[in-house]
């Protein structure tokens, strides 16, 4: 990298820590990449099509970048980002040159680094955007893009790209897979399980959802064992396209462990009319707990995403749609909110359960005691508004003497913005390399040592947290902690 890119970026600027660092970040840069967690379009990599245009591919799937040049009150339509109605928006030169003119707004915000690290890596251009070369840009970029080597599956290649995931809903029909399956590309590429469309009251759509999966599964989801045996049908289905991991996203951490009548009859209260936001929570706090419950039976990973008020502008989810960066993080409390999970599912061998949190204040108070703990608990990377150099900081300087590394995740992106994936990936591994740096020259962990945390945070932490141990083991497999069997490797 050159231009404006500097080398040490992010790393410390004391010269003794900047030299372990830089070995450190030297040994960990050109690692594979594993992404098992995001949300890139499946069909970029069915298809292989090349990309449109610059705007299509740098802009309007990037609500980090939106929502801020909203906060300075640019609309949607001017930014090209498509509606529900099918309405006219603004075509893709002109949303560029916008974007491009008030580029400057990105100062001090990660996607400055993460769209600066993709102009160079993919496009050889070391200048910013701005109005002057708005034009030579888009135009340059659109020519690049007409290349073989810059098609989805060649920037996975380029990328070191060692497996990615992507995240469908529970009624998805997994089509894209299916093709990518007859092309051989299951394993590398891989869905997640992500079952909120049937498992949260607020949808408009829930009960409708809910019938559709009956039909789908041949199960009567009118009864509580029936929709359980439906969300198994669904996951054995995302297994066969390579889904080793569930993905739930919840504005709290809230789990419940009811006696089966209970159980049955919040469900037939939810089917019978509008559900009451105290049965809406407690289904979801339920179903947390059953899908826990499912993830022992089949070796999937399951992930929560918990603290976060969703699509908070009914204007915008009105003509735009959802996820496009109008959520803002909320307060939980994890602590009490997974105890019943925990109680119940905590010590099992055949669960692994990575949390990510948008409460900061949650780190070193609730998470990282309770993941030093519990042997299925896994700590996720800093998430969404923390996914950033000082919010990396701040999350390893509070987990890790109480989570020690062993408990943590590792990193995954979590993107719909495919280029950004190598650009995350050298954020997480500079701060990974100043963090152990700072450690080093503080005479508390040898270089040796430190080396291998690197490459355990950069690489195997990842690869280790989304294995599937029941799918890897002859006969639904071995008693062994699987906390164990990952932490050897540091």
């Amino acid at each position: 990298m050159s231009g404006h890119l500097h080398p040490d970026r992010l790393l410390p600027s004391d010269p003794v820590a900047l030299r372990v660092a830089r070995a450190l970040h030297d040994a960990v840069a050109d690692l594979p990449i594993v992404s098992p967690h995001g949300h890139t379009d499946p069909a970029w990599f069915a298809t292989n099509a090349r990309f449109a245009n610059a705007t299509a591919l740098l802009l309007t799937p990037d609500h980090y970048v939106l929502r801020m040049l909203r906060s300075q009150g640019i609309g949607y339509d001017a930014l090209g980002v498509p509606r529900c109605d099918g309405g006219p928006v603004a075509d893709p030169r002109a949303a560029w040159r916008l974007f491009a003119s008030r580029y400057d707004l990105l100062h001090g915000t990660p996607s400055r680094l993460w769209i600066d690290h993709c102009l160079m890596w993919a496009f050889g251009i070391d200048t910013p955007p701005c109005a002057e070369n708005a034009d030579v840009l888009y135009d340059r970029i659109n020519e690049r893009l007409q290349d073989d080597d810059l098609r989805p599956l060649a920037v996975l290649n380029r990328a070191r790209v060692e497996s990615i995931a992507t995240t469908e809903m529970a009624l998805d029909d997994l089509s894209h897979h299916a093709a990518m399956e007859k092309q051989g590309l299951i394993g590398r590429i891989r869905t997640t399980y992500r079952p909120d469309d049937v498992t949260d009251p607020d949808n408009p759509a829930f009960r409708y959802n809910l019938e559709r999966l009956g039909e789908l599964t041949g199960q009567d989801v009118s009864d509580w064992d029936g929709m359980i045996a439906a969300h198994r049908t669904r996951r054995a289905l995302f297994r066969r396209f390579g889904a080793t991991a569930t993905d739930h996203g919840m504005p709290d951490a809230q789990t419940a462990d009811l006696s089966a009548p209970a159980k049955q009859a919040l469900l037939t209260r939810l089917l019978s009319g509008p559900a009451c936001p105290k049965d809406a929570s407690l289904f979801r706090a339920q179903m947390l707990t059953e899908m826990a419950a499912l993830s022992c039976e089949d070796g999937m990973v399951m992930q929560l995403h918990a603290g976060v008020r969703r699509n908070t502008d009914p204007a915008l989810l009105a003509s735009h749609g959802p996820n496009l960066g109008a959520d803002i993080p909320a307060r939980i409390d994890p602590g009490a909110g997974l105890a019943p999970l925990l109680a119940r599912h905590g010590t099992d061998a055949h669960l692994r359960l990575v949390l990510f949190c948008l409460d900061e204040s949650t780190y070193a108070r609730d998470l990282a005691p309770m993941a030093g703990y519990w042997p299925a608990l896994r700590l996720g990377p800093p998430w969404w508004f923390h996914d950033s150099p000082r919010g990396i900081r701040r999350y390893l300087d509070q987990v890790v003497e109480t989570a020690g590394f062993a408990n943590l995740a590792g990193f995954n992106d979590d993107t719909r913005a495919l280029l950004s994936i190598p650009a995350r990936h050298d954020v997480w591994r500079r701060c990974v390399a100043a963090f152990l740096a700072g450690m080093v020259a503080d005479r508390t962990l040898p270089m040796p040592e430190a080396e291998r945390i690197a490459t355990w945070l950069c690489h195997g932490a990842a690869r280790a947290a989304y294995a599937n141990t029941r799918a890897a083991e002859p006969g639904g497999g071995s008693q062994t902690s699987t906390k164990l069997v990952s932490s050897s490797a540091i």
